[in-house]
């Protein structure tokens, strides 16, 4: 199952991508619409696209925010890391 880890450092989001074969893709996306947006394109273009955000699983550091309620709407499954 492809997994998105987003972590938060320094006003940007440090995101990155694992296929089911454990290739990885990363990024560092702005705050804001267009880095909710970005995380969606990485899973479409890394492994996870043909899944939809059901088949994704999202590790995020915390469980409240627009960015967390953006992924919920989606779809994404989700945890709260550490």
């Amino acid at each position: 199952m492809p997994l998105i880890g987003d972590g938060w450092d320094e006003g940007r989001r440090d995101v990155e991508t694992r296929d089911e074969a454990g290739r990885k893709a990363t990024a560092k996306l702005p705050e804001g619409v267009e880095g909710i947006v970005k995380p969606h394109q990485l899973v479409a273009r890394h492994g996870g696209g043909y899944l939809g955000p059901a088949g994704v699983v999202v590790g995020i550091e915390t469980d409240r925010g627009s960015r967390v309620q953006a992924l919920i709407a989606s779809g994404y499954q989700g945890g709260r890391g550490g």
